[in-house]
């Protein structure tokens, strides 16, 4: 599919996490346009069925591709290992980028044989996620944890708060005493506590972000002339919300470092969407 190099980069999430991916686009492509959707409708996503998830997937892929967006980002790691394999085939013309845990560079560094996996359920019992274990797990001892309730904790902007440690602290700690020195964070909600994991975990082990390195795929991506050059200044962002427009734009400071507004979105029998029918901008 060919794109205006000045067309948007499409993101999607089920809420607030993919912002953290949003904040690393902008880190490295400051001047890249942005529609960034979060499924807040929905959320959260890791205990719905898999073919549920698919389903609000292509619903948001048709959404953002109405906004010309050039490539999509699935800034979620339980869509990607619902829907990732899905989307690719039913838009073939379209260039996708999910979300892998970073099992491989975790089992590269680990000095003790022992990593921590922090994910959602869905994410868990994917196929992407049994794959890259498959791959590049061989010798590595993986202890997972779902963290229960963190992503709603971060949705409503409580990211160092005595709930959010405490669901922290009764993953981490039987992790810890089985000597893990790497953290692998599979859910784009969770880089917005690494200061507590960190705190939690002491200073001699590894918490990986994945952002970034999604970040820099996007732009090898777009190398090929859609690359936005065409102005210096910051791009544009767009967001949307099937959630409350206000709570989202409130959480923007803090998350993403930046305001911008928020527009309310509904869904019409969980297969389509469209703007509300009482337009709520934020």
């Amino acid at each position: 599919m060919k794109s205006k190099s000045d067309a948007p980069i499409g993101v999607f999430d089920s809420g607030v996490g993919g912002l953290s991916i949003l904040r690393a686009i902008r880190t490295q492509m400051s001047n890249e346009n942005v529609t960034y959707f979060a499924d807040q409708g929905h959320i959260p996503y890791g205990p719905r069925p898999m073919e549920q998830i698919r389903g609000f997937s292509e619903a948001i892929t048709n959404y953002l591709l109405q906004y010309h967006a050039k490539i999509i980002v699935v800034a979620c790691n339980t869509a990607s290992a619902a829907a990732l394999k899905y989307l690719r085939k039913q838009f073939a013309d379209v260039q996708f980028v999910g979300m892998e845990p970073a099992v491989k560079p975790a089992a590269e560094h680990t000095r003790t044989g022992k990593v921590g996996v922090l994910a959602t359920p869905a994410t868990f019992q994917g196929e992407l996620y049994a794959s890259v274990v498959e791959r590049f797990a061989s010798g590595v001892e993986l202890l997972q944890n779902t963290c229960n309730g963190l992503v709603q904790q971060i949705e409503q902007g409580n990211l160092d708060g005595s709930e959010t440690r405490k669901i922290l602290e009764e993953a981490l700690q039987p992790m810890l005493e089985e000597n893990i020195d790497t953290i692998v964070l599979g859910c784009t909600h969770y880089p917005f506590v690494i200061p507590v994991i960190e705190e939690i975990a002491g200073d001699g082990v590894r918490v990986i972000d994945p952002a970034p390195a999604v970040a820099r795929q996007v732009e090898r991506l777009l190398e090929a002339g859609r690359v936005n050059r065409q102005s210096a200044a910051p791009g544009v962002i767009k967001l949307y919300t099937s959630g409350d427009p206000i709570g989202f734009k409130s959480l923007l400071p803090l998350l993403l470092g930046e305001d911008g507004e928020v527009t309310k979105v509904e869904w019409v029998n969980d297969s389509e969407i469209r703007l509300s029918t009482t337009p709520t901008q934020a």
